[in-house]
Parts: C-alpha cells; sequence; structure tokens
C-alpha cells in the first residue's frame, strides 16, 4: 500500500480554503477593491455597502484562504491583498486569479462608492498639510532629511534618463517646498509641479522665483484626478509624497499612464516602519511600504523596475529610492 505524504493533508485544507475563499463573487468584489488600495473594515463596509458582521466573516474567510493579510498603520488595521507566494500550483492559481480581477472592470456602484472613500482620504491629506504649511519641513526632518536621499534620487534619475539633460519634459506630484523641482528644472525643458495645498505651491513659487527658473508650471489639483488636465511626459517623479497619498497604487497607475513610451517613474519613500508618530505629527497615512508592494503596482501599471537603492537614516528609518520604466 502506497503511504501518503505527511504533508499531503495540509497542502489539501489549504488548497481548500484557497479556493473556497475564491468561490464567492463578493469576495472577489473585495479582491478587486484591495487591488485599488489598502482599506480598513469600515471602509470597506461602506464601500461595499454592507453590515461590519457581514464584512468582518469574509475578510476572515479570505485570510484563511492566504488571499488578504492585514496590518496596523497607527490606531487602524488595514487588509490588502497578499501576493502570490512560492513557484507551485496554489502560487499560480492565485497570480492567475488576481490577474484575472485586475483585467475586470469594477461594477459601478461599487467603484463609485470606492471614490467616495478615496475622496474622504483625500480631504484629510488635504487639510493636513492646510494647516501645517510652515511646519513641514521641520516635521519632515523627523523622518528624513532632503539631503539624506536627493542626491542618490537624482543619479538614479539622471541613469534612467540618460537624454533628459537639455530636453523632454517632467512632472512631480506633490513638490512640497519645490526643492526637487529646482533640480528637474536643471534637466528638462519643461516642469510641471502638482499639488493639493495652495500653501505648499505658493513655497514652491518663492523658491523657484528666487532662484529665477521659469520652465516650470505649477498647478492646484488632486492626483490622480488632475492628470487629465496635464500633457504626457518623460518622467514622473513621486519623492516621498507616496506614503502621503490616499491610494498609492492608484497614484502610481496614473503616473505611468502619463508617461510617454520610455519615460521613467522615479520614486523615493520610506520602507514600511512601525513609528506610529509619524501619523499625527507629519500627516503620514502609511507607515512606508514593503518593497514587493512598490514593484507589484508597478509592473501592473506596465512598467518594468529599473534599478533600486536603500539608504539606512541616523533616526531609523530606511528610504526607497527606484525607478521604472514604461516599455
Amino acid at each position: 500500500m502506497n503511504a501518503q505524504a505527511p504533508d499531503a493533508p495540509e497542502i489539501t485544507d489549504h488548497l481548500a480554503g484557497f479556493l473556497k475563499a475564491a468561490g464567492d463573487p463578493l469576495r472577489l468584489q473585495v479582491l478587486q477593491v484591495l487591488g485599488q488600495n489598502s482599506f480598513g473594515v469600515l471602509e470597506l463596509c461602506d464601500i461595499m455597502a454592507m453590515k461590519q458582521s457581514g464584512m468582518s466573516h469574509h475578510l476572515k474567510v479570505l485570510a484563511q484562504g492566504g488571499l488578504v493579510e492585514k496590518r496596523r498603520e497607527g490606531n487602524s488595521i488595514f487588509y490588502r491583498r497578499r501576493l502570490p507566494q512560492g513557484d507551485n500550483s496554489e502560487g499560480a492559481l492565485h497570480a492567475a486569479l488576481l490577474e484575472e480581477l485586475d483585467d475586470s472592470p469594477l461594477d459601478g456602484q461599487v467603484a463609485e462608492r470606492l471614490e467616495q472613500v478615496q475622496g474622504q482620504r483625500a480631504e484629510q491629506s488635504r487639510a493636513f498639510f492646510a494647516r501645517h504649511a510652515e511646519q513641514v519641513d521641520e516635521q519632515q526632518e523627523l523622518i528624513a532629511d532632503y539631503g539624506q536621499y536627493a542626491d542618490q534620487a537624482l543619479e538614479l534619475l539622471t541613469r534612467a534618463s540618460p537624454d533628459a539633460p537639455g530636453g523632454k519634459s517632467a512632472l512631480e506630484i506633490g513638490p512640497g517646498d519645490g526643492q526637487f523641482l529646482l533640480e528637474l528644472a536643471t534637466r528638462f525643458d519643461t516642469v510641471f509641479g502638482l499639488d493639493n495645498a495652495e500653501a505648499m505651491l505658493e513655497r514652491a513659487r518663492q523658491k523657484l522665483t528666487v532662484a529665477k527658473r521659469q520652465n516650470v508650471q505649477l498647478i492646484l489639483g488632486e492626483w490622480p484626478a488632475s492628470a487629465t488636465i496635464l500633457p504626457t511626459v518623460d518622467a514622473v517623479v513621486l519623492n516621498m509624497v507616496l506614503h502621503h497619498l490616499p491610494a498609492p497604487a492608484s497614484a502610481i497607475g496614473a503616473a505611468a499612464r502619463q508617461l510617454n513610451e520610455g519615460g521613467t517613474l522615479l520614486i523615493t519613500d520610506l520602507c514600511r516602519h512601525d513609528q506610529h508618530w509619524a501619523h499625527e505629527a507629519c500627516g503620514d497615512f502609511w507607515l512606508g511600504f514593503e518593497e514587493a508592494d512598490l514593484v507589484d503596482w508597478a509592473g501592473r501599471a506596465g512598467l518594468a523596475l529599473q534599478e533600486s537603492q536603500f539608504l539606512a537614516l541616523r533616526n531609523g528609518f530606511q528610504v526607497q529610492v527606484r525607478t521604472f520604466r514604461k516599455s
């Protein structure tokens, strides 16, 4: 009689849990929504128009099936899609499922409620920077001083866009006080700076005026809602801004669409950390990002990773500097 492998029951049980989790239309919609961003239980209740008890049950089934995971951001728990694990049959099924969901349109009513929830998040971010525009530099230095990562960011951007000096165009999303805009203005013919806080744009405007940079256009608006009013460009920069945005995956997707073929996306941001005070002190929506998350979001947007650098800072944070190319 042939003996069954000792781990066969465990594999069978886990695969059964995966198939159960993926076998419900509502849970598949939840996975589609989580492909846009991480959300808390109450936010998912609003998006899916259902009670908390029902949503908690579905999230539990999805977690048991290995399709979602949760993590703490400050005082809140957020759910996110779990990336496919391992080079095996379950990993292939998982990857195929997510690819199919990402290629399928979201239900119209769900999409409308999703937009409302993300709009509420954007309003929170806008209100924070409107209140604290004058303290942004001091607060940012608590995490990572501009001088600690700027040279590496410019080096990677230059290597990714060797033909840029003296030509082409660039867009920086959330330029803050304009320090990086000044650098972009020396490397590109035309530069756009988009921010949702007029107070921050005014600080950037003053800095550009002093430096006599006349090839930079500053625009007030939300990202990605304002993408339609901007031309496509050869480089998009998300410099220490992604952790402030309510929907980072959507922001990266919109950045990819804004790029010309062969264009470069530069992302400078924090690696995942557990210093929860950054939420209140610095207006951080997310406590950094896992390395795999940025690559996954960019890959789904049609961008290929070009180069990465990881910088350990004295205050315990780590910055990741990464470039992606639209092929």
